[in-house]
């Protein structure tokens, strides 16, 4: 199980940021170089957010006539500079933009229509909101970015003096006004000032140019190192934060607490659709949700614009007290929170919403436990990583900004008017829609077998985040490596109390809670009555019967905790509705599943949780049970050659068909998915070609 673990260490304040030119690897010029400048700028997140800041370069190019130009290469909307590559780059006709200068205003609408017409193909991607930016600072390669050291200087009250006093006139200080026509003019002209370098941006980054890519990358390095040098010095002897206001949680008692109340966080955030949790307890988050001052600096706003469509203006902040409160008292405080959130939220926007513009989901993003940690949500999660790295930003320009001075931000006008802005929501209409399944939770037993993985893979193709738990730990790992962070293998005895409550914890503990269920861990066996043993007997109940229930029961008790409903899954078999031959163990066992399942949809109902059955026949392919004796057995009963199980079982079908893996993974789908089954409990579904015997009446 992979998990954040804190430790006491916290980070600087103000770290230096090292160059990493490499002459030898650096193209020689053009496209390619631009490309490169990105990457490194991307590559470490205190100088550039994620899909934040861009970079341009001005180069000589043939059109598609042959006629050679003065071409603008600028980051495309909604690329990120850390992997770009040049097919994010829009190409530009510089000429046709850069009289747009003498222009008193322009507005974004104006401004997107006639770049757009100023692009070298119609096909490359729409060109960065700060294209104007680049064509009207007076040099060949400019990058604007925002760096953590800048922003403690941009997001201090009297920054400005500080700016003045660290660079003198080789910078211009430009108040803060949101990207655009008149931002681009106002950095265009400072830096055609004598002896400039660099813009500082208030509230928002920093702007370098240069004859070449690597000067103008060397003074966006030493401008941040600079700043970084300063802040250390005011800082010295002062604690960040206001100190430390208590001792966070060891790990041991964190993890506890978070494993019981993580599920009541999930649902209360999940207000509109659910949300995936990724906890945070890294060295500088457990420094600030443990200080003095940790609770005011959080609700004074963002630490940089680009932050707020991911973090939202302000964080949830939730006091606890170890002494008093317990995980349940954690998990009602943060619903009675999370509810007075959603209200200050929809008041924010109605405040300065224009007529018809629909609210954004209300629920936080970023969830700051006193003493605990940073519980992150996304809705899914990439979007949680975003919030959670992005909030470590945040936290690193608070630091170093209130060390020196007073931490300041936008206005509530001025965020909104960033996180409701067309052409910063244009960036996220780029991301593919979100699939049926996104933002929830699915563990899946006996993930390792040919069902199992199939369900997997079919549940994570619709935006589930899968769990995929099996008594053979490797093979449920190698299923879950399928699907990168949106997976996760977990071992699970479905005999064990304690192996069954430790898997759904692991699952709490890395995505918050559990929203599908499907008990698919199975065996079989097959013998005449007389010559089935006890121990046969048992097995088979054991982990059929007993097994489903321990399942379940875990399964209902998160799924209460997190009060959005949910859908179990049970995958059983023809054996439950009809009387196997030589299989008396076996059937009896999957008929207690198929009455456990009905009798659950009866006790979940109420709560929102859905039981439903599939119930498969003859699924030979990928079966580690039909691997093993039972495929000789079931011949012998049958009075057939183990080769011919495949023909048999089709030849007796109505359908005559044989039964795969994917056709049981898709039924389990229709049952996972409140969009196609919302309104079904308690139901059976046979996917067995049809099998006469076996028909519901």
């Amino acid at each position: 199980m992979s998990r954040v673990v804190g430790t006491p260490d916290p980070a600087p304040v103000a770290p230096r940021v090292p160059s990493r030119w490499d002459p030898a690897r650096a193209p020689a010029g053009g496209l390619e170089q631009l490309v490169y400048r990105s990457n490194l700028l991307g590559a470490d997140r205190s100088v550039a957010n994620f899909g934040g800041g861009n970079t341009s370069a001005k180069t000589r190019e043939r059109d598609h006539t042959g006629r050679e130009l003065d071409v603008l290469w600028v980051k495309g909307s909604g690329s990120d500079l850390a992997t770009m590559d040049a097919s994010g780059f829009t190409g530009l006709r510089l000429a046709e933009i850069q009289p747009l200068i003498e222009r008193d205003e322009m507005s974004d609408e104006e401004m997107v229509a006639f770049l757009a017409r100023c692009q070298l193909a119609p096909d490359m991607p729409r060109s960065s909101i700060e294209t104007l930016l680049h064509a009207f600072v007076p040099a060949p390669h400019v990058d604007h970015t925002h760096p953590d050291a800048i922003n403690m200087l941009a997001g201090a009250a009297d920054g400005e003096a500080m700016v003045r006093e660290l660079f003198g006139d080789e910078a211009v200080w430009v108040p803060y006004i949101r990207p655009g026509f008149a931002l681009a003019k106002q950095v265009g002209l400072a830096a055609r000032r004598e002896g400039v370098r660099f813009v500082i941006l208030a509230k928002h980054g920093l702007v370098t140019w240069g004859r070449s890519g690597e000067e103008s990358y060397a003074r966006t390095i030493e401008a941040i190192n600079r700043a970084a040098d300063y802040v250390t010095a005011e800082a010295a002897g002062r604690a960040r934060f206001g100190g430390p206001a208590r001792t966070p949680l060891d790990d041991a008692a964190r993890e506890r607490l978070l494993a019981e109340a993580l599920p009541a966080i999930r649902g209360a955030v999940s207000s509109e659709r659910a949300k995936v949790l990724l906890v945070d307890a890294a060295p500088a988050t457990l420094e600030f949700v443990s200080s003095r001052d940790g609770r005011e600096l959080s609700q004074v706003g963002a630490a940089c614009p680009d932050h707020l469509v991911h973090t939202k203006r302000v964080p949830l902040w939730v006091p606890y007290d170890p002494a008093v409160d317990d995980a349940a008292a954690l998990g009602a405080r943060v619903r009675e929170l999370a509810a007075r959130y959603r209200d200050e939220y929809r008041a924010y926007v109605a405040a300065h919403a224009r007529s018809g513009e629909a609210i954004a989901d209300p629920d936080p993003r970023v969830v700051l436990i006193e003493g605990v940690g940073m519980v992150a949500v996304g809705a899914d999660v990439k979007a949680a990583r975003l919030a959670r790295d992005l909030y470590h930003r945040a936290i690193a320009v608070m630091g170093g900004a209130s060390a020196i001075d007073r931490f300041v931000s936008l206005s509530a006008a001025e965020s909104f008017a960033v996180e409701y802005w067309p052409l910063e929501l244009y960036k996220l209409s780029l991301a593919p829609s979100p699939r049926e399944l996104a933002g929830r939770v699915a563990l899946v037993t006996g993930a390792a077998g040919g069902i199992g993985s199939a369900v997997v893979a079919a549940l994570a193709a619709e935006g589930a985040v899968v769990v995929a738990a099996d008594i053979d730990a490797e093979g449920a790992a190698r299923v879950a490596d399928a699907y990168g962070e949106r997976g996760l293998g977990v071992a699970m005895d479905v005999t064990s109390e304690e192996a069954v409550a430790a898997a759904y914890r692991e699952a709490v503990l890395r995505y918050g809670g559990v929203d599908i269920v499907v008990s698919n861990a199975g065996i079989a066996s097959s013998a005449p009555i007389e010559e089935t043993t006890a121990a046969e007997w048992d097995r088979n109940h054991a982990i059929l019967a007993r097994g489903y229930f321990l399942v379940a029961r875990e399964a209902f008790k998160l799924l209460r905790r997190q009060g959005t409903g949910g859908s179990v899954v049970f995958v059983a078999s023809k054996n439950a509705l009809v009387a196997g031959k030589n299989a008396a163990a076996y059937s009896t066992a999957k008929a207690a599943e198929l009455h456990l399942a009905r009798c659950l949809a009866e006790e979940g109902g109420a709560a929102g949780i859905r039981v439903n059955t599939v119930n498969p026949d003859a699924v030979l392919q990928g079966s580690r049970i039909w691997g093993s004796s039972w495929r000789q057995e079931r011949a012998a009963a049958y009075d057939i050659d183990p080769d011919q199980l495949e023909e048999h079982y089709r030849a007796r079908t109505t359908l005559k068909v044989n039964i795969l893996p994917e056709d049981i993974a898709q039924a389990v789908l229709h049952f996972a998915s409140a969009a196609r089954s919302g309104k079904s409990t308690g139901n059976v579904l046979n996917v067995d070609g049809g099998v006469p015997a076996a028909y519901t009446r």
